[in-house]
């Protein structure tokens, strides 16, 4: 596998790698590393993870810095997975975007016969015009259309975060017979209850994920302001990295927040599942109006596995995937409603626990766990020779 990402942290990578090592397959992933405290290579629930680049924070504002590290990930990537296919020939290489033509690491072991898959957890054009704006680069978004497809085409199939991304992949980059949809299920063996040591929870509202601007921290924030003035005592956590982060730090010392709310580094996927449990309250204000209308949290499923309550925004795709008997949705952009959702499911113990009860269910109905066989037999029938 081939990742630019953390992959101690990234749920996606780390569930296909642990269940295909658990099988007893050999699995390798070439990923980022995040400190300098991080051995370069070490196993990891029997998966070896090289990590062949350092990304210490995400600093990223323009968009020459933003290219120039997948460029150099690119060819590292390639040097090793050339001289590791050379010594051990690899069946297959699955590749996760951003971006997409980082499938064309895998360039020497498809010629010599190699199976690829791309994993698209994000589409790559309207990721951008989140990031950078879109209205002033319409050559740019024309030729990360053409990245996506060529990219599509090299690949032997092709795995898509979501259903409503699928309709987008097909229509443009890849025929439907060549896609599959898995979307970002949660690994119950991590994601599960915990008791609480009294019995109790605190009013701890809690995000843990990217600090970019369609996850709409600060929305979030503004709302907590509003929040506080009916529970004094609550406080709002923010796990994450990401270009907003020194910006939200301003806003909340704006608003008058320090102390209520606090920042934290992002933690590896068993530390962060330990940090959510303890949670009140999990807040995704993803904005409607952007990339994040279409991109699903997988953090809602997350909290929903842990017993933890969600307010979420009405977006398209968690429309598309949840109801309201599942989980709490507020007008997307809109503060005092936000602010009034969270109040109620901290205060309202009724609604808390049937919309809890309902979330585990659902979560536990389609679990990674549930879906692992199918990605089972789409790797074998891939490995199968040609």
């Amino acid at each position: 596998m081939i990742a630019h990402s953390f992959y101690e942290s990234d749920n996606r990578v780390l569930r296909y790698a642990e269940a295909l090592a658990e099988r007893g397959d050999s699995v390798e992933v070439f990923a980022l590393r995040r400190t300098p405290e991080m051995p370069k290579e070490e196993v990891i629930s029997g998966v070896k993870v090289c990590r062949i680049q350092d990304r210490f924070g995400k600093k990223q504002k323009s968009k020459s810095s933003f290219l120039w590290p997948l460029l150099r990930f690119l060819a590292t990537a390639s040097w090793w997975v050339m001289r590791s296919h050379r010594r051990q020939r690899y069946d297959l290489i699955h590749v996760h975007n951003i971006p997409d033509f980082l499938v064309f690491a895998a360039w020497y072991p498809k010629l010599t016969g190699t199976r690829v898959i791309l994993d698209i957890h994000d589409v790559v054009p309207e990721f951008f015009m989140a990031k950078f704006g879109g209205s002033n680069h319409a050559s740019v978004i024309w030729a990360l259309k053409l990245i996506e497809k060529v990219s599509a085409a090299f690949s032997d199939h092709v795995i898509i975060a979501n259903h409503l991304w699928l309709e987008k992949i097909t229509s443009r980059s890849a025929p439907l017979e060549k896609c599959s949809v898995f979307i970002n299920h949660v690994d119950s063996r991590i994601f599960q209850p915990r008791p609480h040591g009294d019995g109790t929870w605190k009013p701890i509202v809690l995000f843990p994920g990217g600090l970019e601007w369609h996850q709409g921290v600060d929305i979030a924030i503004r709302a907590f302001k509003e929040l506080l003035l009916r529970i004094p005592e609550a406080e709002f956590h923010i796990y994450g990295d990401g270009i907003m982060k020194p910006q939200l730090i301003e806003l909340v010392n704006d608003l008058g927040l320090t102390g209520s709310v606090r920042f934290f580094e992002p933690l590896a996927l068993r530390q962060i599942a330990n940090v959510m449990a303890e949670a009140g309250l999990g807040v995704v204000a993803k904005r409607a109006d952007s990339f994040g209308n279409e991109a699903s949290s997988t953090k809602i499923m997350e909290f929903m596995l842990l017993g933890v309550p969600v307010v979420a925004s009405n977006t398209k795709i968690e429309r598309y995937y949840l109801d309201d008997s599942v989980v709490r949705f507020f007008e997307s952009g809109n503060v005092p409603e936000l602010a009034e959702a969270m109040y109620e499911l901290l205060t309202n113990r009724q609604l808390r626990s049937g919309i809890v009860e309902r979330a585990f269910a659902y979560a536990s109905r389609n679990n990674w766990q549930s879906r692992k066989s199918e990605y089972f037999r789409l790797v074998d029938s891939l490995c199968i020779p040609k």
